[in-house]
């Protein structure tokens, strides 16, 4: 596949995930019976569309594929021009608009379970072999430090540094006193002066063998001299296991909560003023996923499906103005008063909400394209 290919493939991704979030909204209104005036699959102008004969509900299919809405009759109305429609969002019974809500997260949980439990079920699990030894594997390489200047990418296997065999045994993968400053490949890169002659890797990406002359740069705010990759040491022999639909569901289970766990600890990092920096947009997003996609394949689509889509799930029921949580969080105060908060108030906090989010969003994909240029 071309680069562009993947970019594509990482659009999709994220179209899916909206509109499988904005269906959970819908699917439950129309069985609650809540009218729905329009279901729409990405932002801006329509590009197709087509109203529904007998329930008059526009499908529409709009420019931006990153988005998307359920729209009901007098939602967010600051004017109160819907204010005495029967069929007002806000006159439909308090538990089938809670429900109707909250079924968008929860359409997103659902999704990564089902995803991980098809994975598993059809695909299987690979494991390691018993006495397989491991070799370092390249999680990442910085563009232009020195590995990525001698075409390393991430996913490459290091066979060997400098003519020095870089495998070890199962044993001393899992010693804890291994250190990653005490392997042949750091400790080649850490002995290296300037004036020596390149790293000598022998690298396999693919099946296929070929060498590769690496200098390390000096990195001024880092330790010295670099070659800009992270690695990490995988297993040279994979075993695959088939697994039962009651392991599949399991193993789906195990997945799913650690990906919520590390997704909510992500959150409460954020709050506390860590890791602004690695916030992304959806342009940052969209070249993440392309990027892991095209090293790592189809595993890695599933993989960050059901991890974005658990993200989604939980970042819409944080109490922010404009989403979900914060609507859920209006009735609450509504099933603890007796009545609703007035409607139009409800309607300037969310649509000032979106506002700020919007602009937010707009700050971040700058940021994101300024990073993507550089």
């Amino acid at each position: 596949m071309t680069s562009m290919l993947y970019i594509l493939l990482a659009i999709l991704l994220l179209g899916i995930l909206i509109a499988f979030h904005e269906f959970g909204h819908f699917i439950t209104a129309r069985i609650t019976g809540i009218p729905v005036v329009e279901f729409a699959v990405g932002m801006g102008p329509k590009i197709l569309s087509r109203t529904g004969k007998k329930s008059g509900i526009i499908y529409s299919l709009r420019a931006i594929p990153v988005g998307g809405f359920c729209r009901f009759v007098g939602e967010d109305d600051p004017e109160g021009k819907y204010r005495d429609d029967s069929r007002c969002w806000s006159k439909q019974p308090l538990w089938k608009r809670f429900l109707t809500v909250l079924m968008g997260p929860g359409a997103n949980f659902v999704l990564a379970f089902l995803v991980l439990l098809l994975f598993f079920w059809i695909g299987g699990l690979d494991t390691v072999a018993p006495g397989s030894s491991y070799v370092p594997v390249l999680s990442s390489v910085s563009e232009g430090g020195g590995a990525f200047r001698a075409g390393l990418r991430a996913g490459d296997r290091i066979l060997s540094v400098n003519g020095a065999d870089t495998e070890i045994s199962a044993e001393a993968a899992q010693d804890p006193d291994l250190s990653m400053e005490k392997t042949v490949m750091s400790s080649a890169i850490n002995a290296w002066k300037y004036g020596d002659p390149p790293l000598e890797m022998v690298i396999e990406r693919n099946g296929e063998t070929f060498s590769a002359s690496v200098t390390p740069l000096y990195v001024a705010d880092g330790n010295g001299f670099m070659i800009g990759v992270t690695y990490t040491h995988n297993a040279t022999q994979i075993r695959h296991d088939s697994l039962t639909f009651g392991q599949s569901v399991s193993m789906a289970w195990k997945e799913f909560t650690y990906y919520g766990t590390a997704i909510f600890d992500a959150v409460i990092g954020l709050l506390r003023g860590q890791n602004l920096d690695q916030v992304s947009g959806p342009v940052g997003t969209v070249q993440i996923i392309s990027q892991e996609v095209q090293t790592y394949g189809f595993t890695a689509f599933v993989n960050l499906l059901a991890l974005i889509s658990v993200n989604l799930g939980i970042m819409n029921l944080l109490p922010i103005p404009g989403l979900d949580g914060s609507r859920l969080i209006f009735m609450l105060i509504e099933a603890i008063r007796g009545k609703p908060v007035p409607p139009e108030k409800e309607a300037v906090v969310h649509l000032i909400g979106m506002a700020l989010l919007f602009a937010l969003m707009i700050f971040i994909t700058v940021r994101d394209i300024g990073n993507l240029i550089r």
